[in-house]
């Protein structure tokens, strides 16, 4: 399988849709996985791999470039603007910003639940850092 192929223009919050806001610290496009880092005070693209990038703490609502206003979204559904697998889990990519189906998950990566598809286009969000990483057993 592969990343979430995700449109940015179709990107819209949904119900019980908690949104946060914040500045942006790098490029970011309505659909990436982002998360607060703590060093500086800025929204930046999470990576599964990635020393330091480890996480997430939501997807992005609008793009941004460095230094200017973001919102993402941390709860509830979201239509993600792309095609989803309904009664799938996805994941925090390798890709910065990326979304990824379970089987996907590889050795040295770390299991960020994003969510869960309640259909082709919605994503329930609950995002868990399981504090797992794959094991290459």
């Amino acid at each position: 399988m592969a990343d979430v192929s995700i449109t940015p223009a179709n990107v819209l919050f949904g119900d019980k849709a908690y949104v946060r806001h914040g500045i942006s610290g790098e490029a970011i496009e309505a659909g990436d996985a982002v998360y607060l880092d703590q060093a500086d005070n800025k929204i930046k693209l999470g990576d599964n791999n990635a020393t330091g990038k480890k996480r997430c703490d939501g997807i992005a609502l609008n793009g941004s470039a460095t230094g200017q206003p973001i919102a993402y979204q941390s709860s509830g559904d979201i239509t993600i603007g792309g095609t989803l697998v309904p009664g799938m889990t996805y994941y925090l990519s390798a890709t910065p910003g990326g979304l990824m189906p379970e089987a996907d998950l590889a050795a040295g990566m770390n299991s960020i639940v994003i969510g869960v598809a309640k259909s082709a286009s919605v994503l329930s969000l609950n995002i868990k850092d399981t504090g797992v990483t794959i094991s290459g057993e």
